[in-house]
């Protein structure tokens, strides 16, 4: 009837309507059977306050990340910033990718142990925590749900971000930090800082922006310790700079897994449907699997044909609590090949220590795949071990109680993979396999052999001589 209007905080669009019968998954397809829209008391995509504080970036501000302290009587806050380099432009011959798509993915995430016991441990460090558990007003995450039991498959940043600020206890760890997300990451900025390592900023939106310009002027890009949620931009821009001759480094785990999408009037705004498989906090509903912001399927990217080995040689294999367990060191010191990374390490074991629950192999972890894209000339250098009961096989590797696509024993998927191969083009890729690996950079609670694990890496990745491929 041409009644057009306007939806405000983005409720749930592409959604079955009453008369959907099962012959369509998409919207795009048969649009007749997409007619509603779910409104929730929980959307909430743009608080749209007035401004009253503005901060102008001076043009030789050193790219990296900042916080912006604010105080008004006894209230204060304390907002992060990142400041890449002038677009066009690089300031250090390395970059580190800071994953705010993921940030925005868990942005006030209401968990279920927001306990006294955390509130306790938060008042023990001085961490002056604000819980989203106590201002539903300001949004939850989209590991949270609804009202109504469906997920909520929208987040954005013009609001209050709960959970993104200087001291945010994520979890009761006593063996370390408790930090998740962006006070994890922080655990790799302390380390290049302590090193005197020059690096420029990137975050996932510029990568999306520009593409592979945002990246390709950089010898070696880091990623930090949980890239989980990617666009196909994203993707085919670090793919793409892999592929030039890039150094490519994932120091994290269970990155590269979700596909999402930005709404194309408000980028700040993601869309995530979880879908056919993936460790998730909710399930889509059959038929709504595709995105309403771009009309993609939506979902684990392995579901589309990307799985997260394609790309950096490892992927998802297993999740558990936070707690970190060490690597076995496999590679051969005298190695050509590898010998230069693994050089000046006490094996065999070693990164049995650390910030992110006590060890450098902890909490998600990747292991290699040949099946999923794996380079078959990977060098495994490093294998985990020593992990509870309490890890489990990602689901989409099972198939019945009995039986995995894989193949292998149930417990021998439980690990982590530290791998290492050349491309074609003269790059090289490393990646560690866990999240937990960053919180044993830091000197004051760290592993001393995972730091000089890393030195030598980052050496070797900044240096002009041309990786080679083995023949």
């Amino acid at each position: 009837h041409a009644c057009h209007g306007r939806l405000v905080n983005h409720p749930a669009r592409a959604m079955k309507g009453a008369n959907w019968d099962g012959r369509e998954m998409s919207f795009r397809h048969a649009p007749e059977l997409y007619g509603a829209i779910h409104f929730h008391t929980t959307d909430l995509t743009d608080c749209a306050w007035d401004t009253d504080f503005e901060f102008t970036v001076p043009a030789d501000l050193k790219s990296g990340c900042y916080a912006m302290r604010l105080s008004c009587g006894d209230a204060h806050d304390t907002i992060p910033f990142f400041v890449p380099p002038p677009k066009g432009t690089t300031t250090a011959p390395l970059a580190v990718l800071i994953p705010t798509f993921t940030y925005t993915v868990y942005v006030n995430y209401d968990r279920v142990d927001f306990s006294p016991a955390y509130r306790e441990r938060c008042d023990q460090l001085g961490f002056d925590c604000l819980f989203p558990a106590d201002h539903p007003e300001y949004g939850l995450s989209t590991y949270n749900v609804n009202a109504d039991g469906s997920g909520i498959c929208h987040s954005s940043i013009h609001r209050p971000l709960l959970n993104v600020r200087p001291g945010h206890l994520a979890y009761l760890d006593y063996r370390g930090s408790g930090l998740r997300h962006y006070g994890a990451d922080m655990h790799l900025i302390t380390f290049l800082e302590e090193e005197g390592i020059a690096y420029d900023i990137i975050t996932d939106h510029e990568l999306d922006d520009e593409g592979i310009s945002a990246i390709e002027g950089y010898d070696a890009l880091l990623t930090s310790s949980h890239p989980e949620y990617h666009t196909a931009t994203t993707l085919d821009a670090l793919t793409a700079y892999r592929d030039r001759g890039g150094r490519f480094a994932y120091l994290g785990g269970n990155g590269f897994y979700w596909r999402v999408a930005r709404h194309p009037e408000m980028p700040n705004v993601i869309e995530i449907r979880r879908g056919e498989g993936g460790i998730r906090a909710w399930a889509s509903e059959p038929g709504e699997y595709y995105q309403a912001f771009d009309g993609h399927y939506g979902g684990l990217w392995r579901r589309s044909g990307r799985p997260p080995q394609e790309l950096a040689g490892v992927g998802f294999s297993s999740q558990g609590p936070l707690e970190g367990s060490h690597y076995r060191l496999l590679a051969d010191a005298n190695d050509p090949r590898v010998g230069w990374l693994v050089a000046g390490i006490d094996g065999p074991l070693f990164g049995g220590a650390g910030l992110s629950g006590g060890g450098a192999a902890g909490f998600e972890l990747d292991r290699a795949d040949s099946r999923l894209g794996t380079p078959d000339h990977t060098v495994v250098l490093a294998r985990s071990e020593g992990h509870s009961d309490g890890f489990i096989v990602v689901h989409e590797e099972r198939l019945t109680h009995l039986t995995n696509i894989p193949g292998e024993p149930l417990d021998d998927l439980v690990r982590a993979d530290m791998t290492f191969f050349e491309t074609s083009s003269g790059g090289a890729v490393f990646a560690v396999g866990s999240i937990t690996f960053c919180g044993s950079l830091p000197e004051r609670g760290g592993d001393p052999d995972v730091r000089q694990l890393m030195k030598n890496l980052i050496t070797r990745f900044l240096d002009k001589t041309p990786f080679a491929m083995p023949a």
